[in-house]
């Protein structure tokens, strides 16, 4: 089905694929693994003949038996295949969703131009929740506007998939269910090229693995025998003693529209003090991403008391300098956050010339030092944010946060578009400025990645509190069976069946 042979792309005198070589066969599952800025998504878009903003590409590369790139480049046939032979659901959902359109008119406009699915069999295999036809995209989750985007693609009845971390954004329980309807999409005859640093989605679903590295094939084989052992998960740290709070919410009420049905926040209460985390995880959609708005002061349809220090937090907007250098927040989708015609690295550094006061050549050499630790090169920062890779874009998110130095950190699924060494360095910076007193709250849905970073767990669901407590408590003993589905589902998964 699909065929690629000595791909290969350049953007100047930099080479980004050095003769890439894969096959998805029709009712087969390829995935496409690697470190962050490995050349993963440079690979699937050329699969639609498309690439980056000065990205030129070469070799050859068959759908269907339709040449989609030749040694001149894109061929004229690509347009064609695009949707109705070919799909391709990108890392970032936000930007494939059209925000002035209702999800259903959107579906049912597709279903009807390919005739080859309907809208509400897309958004059942995508799903969605009931009700989510009517709604608006700013209206859902960031795990659900993955699953919105999906269904878009699904609409359009595909042959072949190409889909870039799918599972971004998901609780365990959804993955497990996405896993089951993309199995069932192979079974069906689809062939599906899967990006992801999920190594237990690629156990699940792929039957063959490419591992991409600086642009080349690494190695290739069978799951089972490139991906590496799961490491079992780190022990949660010690409860910290408890000291004054930093941070307090209570009785935090939010909406989306006005009345009790557009609730998506219902009392919610935490605090934090100096130095400590709090993980909050939870299904998606449940409210997770909202309690981190609403602190940040950029949600105000809400009501209840954020209090820093013991002073209220009132919306950002109203915010002094010193009260937003304060709490900063690091957003799930990135790529939007960026302002596409200036440096990475010139942002990231304005950060700390706005908040801290600091000369801008100091507040650069800050902002090189910090990504440099994170695994961004000064090479790389120094570029638009559409030559940096999904994962280059999340922790350059995360440099531009911390570098104002924050009272509390925000963190919303601040991962998920990076390999297991970018997480570390991740990691080893939250645990510094933890060191030098910060407050972090990390949201997010690997339970095992918050048991080696958080100290306490929220788990939410429907906007509400269903536990709290000690980490290590409540995963050793959920209160309720919304903690239960996520620890179970989040159990490691086999590969499924050969096709």
């Amino acid at each position: 089905m699909i065929e690629v042979r000595g791909l290969t792309a350049r953007t100047g005198t930099a080479e980004i694929l050095r003769g890439v070589d894969l096959d998805v066969p029709a009712g087969g599952v390829t995935a496409l693994v690697g470190p962050s800025g490995s050349g993963k998504t440079t690979t699937a878009l050329a699969l639609l003949g498309e690439a980056a903003p000065g990205v030129d590409l070469r070799g050859t590369v068959r759908v269907a038996g339709v040449p989609v790139v030749d040694e001149r480049g894109p061929t004229r046939e690509a347009a064609g295949l695009r949707g109705g032979t070919v799909a391709y659901l990108p890392q970032h959902p936000g930007a494939a969703l059209n925000p002035a359109r209702r999800t259903g008119a959107v579906l049912r406009e597709l279903a009807r131009l390919h005739r080859t699915a309907t809208a509400a069999g897309a958004a059942r295999r995508a799903q969605l929740p009931d009700g989510a036809l009517r709604r608006f995209p700013h209206q859902f989750s960031g795990g659900q506007r993955q699953r919105v985007a999906l269904a878009q693609v699904l609409a359009c009845g595909p042959r072949a998939l190409v889909l870039d971390e799918p599972s971004t954004g998901l609780d365990t329980v959804t993955r497990l269910g996405l896993a089951r309807e993309l199995a069932a999409l192979a079974e069906e005859g689809m062939a599906l090229l899967l990006l992801s640093h999920d190594h237990d989605l690629v156990r699940a679903l792929a039957d063959h693995v490419v591992v991409l590295d600086g642009g080349r094939v690494a190695r290739g084989g069978a799951p089972g025998d490139v991906l590496p052992r799961a490491e079992p998960p780190a022990p949660a740290p010690a409860p910290r003693p408890s000291g004054p709070v930093r941070l307090d919410v209570r009785k935090l009420t939010a909406w989306l529209r006005p009345g009790r049905r557009g609730e998506v926040l219902r009392d919610v209460s935490l605090s934090l003090a100096p130095g400590e985390c709090l993980g909050v995880a939870g299904p998606s959609g449940g409210g997770k991403t909202t309690l981190a708005r609403c602190i940040a002061g950029l949600h105000e349809r809400h009501r209840g008391a954020i209090a820093l220090d013991g002073t209220e937090l009132p919306p950002l907007r109203r915010r002094d300098r010193p009260r937003k250098r304060r709490v900063q927040y690091v957003w799930q989708e990135t790529r939007g956050s960026f302002d596409e015609r200036r440096s990475v690295l010139d942002q990231v550094g304005r950060t700390a010339v706005r908040l801290r006061g600091i000369a801008p050549d100091e507040a650069a050499a800050e902002a090189a030092d910090l990504l440099d630790r994170l695994g961004v090169a000064p090479g790389i920062a120094r570029r638009p944010p559409a030559h940096l890779s999904g994962g280059e874009l999340q922790r350059a998110a995360f440099a531009r946060a911390a570098l104002a130095r924050p009272d509390v950190l925000i963190c919303d699924e601040i991962t998920t578009a990076l390999d297991g060494a970018a997480t570390a360095r991740v990691l080893a910076e939250v645990a510094r400025l933890r060191a030098a007193g910060a407050s972090v709250l990390w949201i997010g849905h690997d339970l095992a990645l918050l048991g080696s970073v958080a100290d306490r767990l929220l788990v939410l669901d429907g906007g509400r509190t269903v536990d709290h407590g000690d980490l290590a408590r409540v995963l050793d003993a959920p209160e309720s069976e919304t903690t239960r589905l996520l620890i179970r589902a989040a159990r490691p998964t086999t590969n499924r069946s050969p096709t």
